[in-house]
């Protein structure tokens, strides 16, 4: 069974950073090839922002967050990161992991189908 569990949300005053985690477990046997990173904000739906392709560490981001956060990941502890910084009010959502393995036809890497699995989230509240 594979798990994603996220981890290092809180709350912090506009301008500053956190960093989250996304811890894969059943890593052993379950090698996911691309990774993403989605929110929700209160009252819209989740959307994707930030993208992790394993093989290569090639990253994509949508430009609500470019040039702010970074993803990351350490392949040896199966584990993704999210550096978050310069962070806004409009940051405040609930941030999730997403895992998925290769597809013949690729992925389109903001679409939440194209992902196998998902963490539960962790909130991260932004104040002014």
């Amino acid at each position: 069974q594979v798990q994603l569990v996220e981890s290092g949300g809180g709350s912090v005053q506009a301008g500053g950073s956190l960093r989250l985690s996304c811890a894969v477990f059943g890593y052993t046997y379950y090698t996911p090839i691309y990774m993403g990173w989605f929110r929700q904000r209160a009252g819209k739906e989740r959307e994707a922002f930030a993208h992790i392709d394993c093989r290569n560490g090639r990253t994509a981001y949508t430009d609500s967050v470019k040039g702010r956060f970074t993803v990351s990941q350490d392949s040896a502890k199966g584990t993704l990161y999210l550096m978050m910084n310069s962070l806004k009010p409009e940051d405040t959502a609930v941030y999730y992991c997403a895992a998925t393995s290769d597809r013949p036809d690729g992925i389109d890497w903001t679409a939440e189908a194209d992902y196998d699995y998902w963490g539960r989230g962790t909130q991260v509240t932004v104040s002014s």
